[in-house]
């Protein structure tokens, strides 16, 4: 007898329905090799779910009928990956061999692990595979409970989550009526979107730093903190997220499928609804940051997607995971290319780098002296390439705090609040300057074409550029960083037009392609 479900297959962050046919029929006599066979590009996660499988089976008091059976996999050219597939072959093995009533497995996308008892593990991808069940027009989705608020988001299609094998059973059976999970994905989203635990109020001092954040919020800015150990460099960098923008629907999805893909939803949650921060420690490799594998999967650049990637102690990481960060900088998105595949994630996060500025620690610190040899400033210094640290818009010298304002806790700091105020009405105004470009929604995104349109100065701005393009030598791509800053800072002070001080700022932001850090 021939039954058909249907799973999904992930590739990316998006989903790809696949067809389960297991045909049950004939006898197998002892000792002629296994009853089963499994066919369609299964890898060794698939083919180890037929013991999960037959072990689940008899544990909830069915048979595993010793019948001649195939299971096929289609399309048949398209590798199937993981232990998502052992529900819907286990309801196709009992279609099949006539223990549960199979006319309606055809109207529901199945996707789930088993335990040898029968009950279910949590997947990847719920997301992304509800979004393909409801294109598809499927009826509903059945999976683990604990991915059902997750993929529930989806609208216009039902989603039930169940906790084990006996479940679907009955539920196919008619013996069980399942009640869809219900999301209110706009009342969830309004919810708990834009909720930190961190805050700008919490900072003592450091206006010239929190200035810098705010120009890298308001524009989309990357942006390097270069200071002594203690300065406040990794507490400055994790309140970037709270004087983002909030996430908006539609940014919440795409990070939401990203980190579904990637496994790293918490059990029973739905929409990732606050800004990502990732801070990968500085040994990681360089498929780790960018994504990729052997079965590729989304790297940190692509989990910080939408938000934040915090890279500390920058010239500790090796040369090899700098440089492959270019092209995703330059272009917002990743493609990992393998033999059979080729995989496109997003990839549009700020760069936030910190470093100190010696080997040491303490070059240019204000009270302590430097104890680096000559050269040795210079040389670690070059750990970074100049083309990375041109894709670098904000250069910014982090001084330590005093005692007398560590100690002064009667002074008001500035929240995130009420610097986010500032950082919206830019946008606002990029919002409305971008309207009719699809793909440029900040300052930190406009090609070398759009800078040329947008960021006009006038004679003595020019002039103060030249200078400054002259005696720092900096490049052209450098040249078009420091009109996009300038361009961000005349938004932030709501001026239609950059003025000689938003270009002085922009400049002196700029602090490594001075002089003075040469060593």
């Amino acid at each position: 007898m021939l039954v058909k479900t249907y799973a999904s297959a992930v590739h990316g962050v998006d989903a790809r329905r696949i067809a389960v046919e297991v045909n049950a029929g004939g006898t197998v006599h002892a000792g002629k090799g296994n009853f089963y066979h499994l066919v369609g590009l299964p890898d060794v996660a698939v083919k180890e779910g037929f013991q999960r499988i037959e072990a689940a089976i008899k544990n909830i008091g069915y048979k595993m009928k010793r019948l001649k059976m195939v299971v096929n996999l289609a399309p048949a050219d398209i590798r199937k990956e993981g232990s998502a597939y052992d529900l819907p072959i286990a309801l196709g093995v009992l279609g099949s061999t006539g223990q549960m009533a199979g006319e309606h497995l055809e109207q529901y996308t199945i996707m789930g692990e088993l335990a040898l008892d029968g009950q279910l593990r949590p997947i990847k991808g719920a997301l992304p595979i509800a979004i393909q069940a409801r294109k598809e027009k499927f009826k509903g989705l059945i999976l683990p409970r604990q991915n059902a608020r997750e993929a529930a988001i989806v609208n216009d299609l039902e989603v039930y989550g169940i906790s084990n094998l006996l479940e679907a059973v009955e539920f196919f059976n008619g013996e069980r009526k399942l009640e869809p999970v219900q999301v209110d994905t706009r009342d969830e989203f309004a919810y708990s979107s834009n909720k930190y635990e961190v805050d700008f109020s919490d900072v003592k001092g450091q206006e010239n730093i929190k200035r810098a954040l705010t120009l890298a919020a308001g524009g989309g800015h990357n942006v390097i903190l270069i200071g002594p150990p203690g300065a406040g460099k990794t507490m400055l960098a994790r309140r970037l997220p709270t004087i983002l923008p909030p996430l908006d629907l539609r940014e919440a999805l795409e990070t939401t499928k990203i980190h579904s893909v990637a496994g790293l939803l918490p059990n029973e949650a739905s929409l990732v609804t606050t800004r990502p921060f990732r801070a990968p420690h500085h040994t990681i490799s360089d498929v780790a940051l960018v994504g990729g594998g052997s079965h590729p999967s989304p790297g940190e650049i692509s989990l910080a997607h939408n938000g934040v990637l915090f890279m500390d102690e920058l010239p500790e990481f090796k040369r090899t995971v700098l440089e492959v960060m270019r092209q995703p900088l330059e272009e917002r998105k990743v493609t990992i290319s393998r033999a059979k595949i080729t995989v496109d994630y997003p990839s549009s996060f700020i760069l936030v780098a910190s470093m100190n500025p010696c080997p040491c620690g303490f070059y240019n610190h204000p009270e302590k002296d430097c104890v680096c040899a000559p050269g040795v400033i210079k040389r670690y210094l070059n750990k970074i390439s100049g083309p990375l640290l041109d894709r670098i818009d904000l250069h910014v010298e982090v001084t330590p705090v005093s005692y007398d304002m560590l100690a002064d806790i009667d002074r008001p700091q500035e929240s995130s609040a009420e610097i986010i105020e500032r950082v919206l009405k830019a946008r606002e105004i990029q919002k409305a300057r971008f309207e009719d470009s699809s793909k440029v929604y900040c300052n930190a995104q406009m090609s070398s074409r759009m800078v040329h349109e947008v960021c006009q100065i006038n004679k003595a701005g020019r002039i103060l550029l030249k200078t400054a393009m002259e005696r720092l030598q900096l490049s052209a791509r450098a040249y078009d960083r420091i009109l996009k800053v300038a361009r961000t800072a005349a938004d932030l002070s709501d001026s239609p037009d950059i003025k000689v001080e938003h270009l002085a700022e922009a400049i002196q932001l700029r602090s490594l392609d001075r002089e003075s850090w040469s060593g």
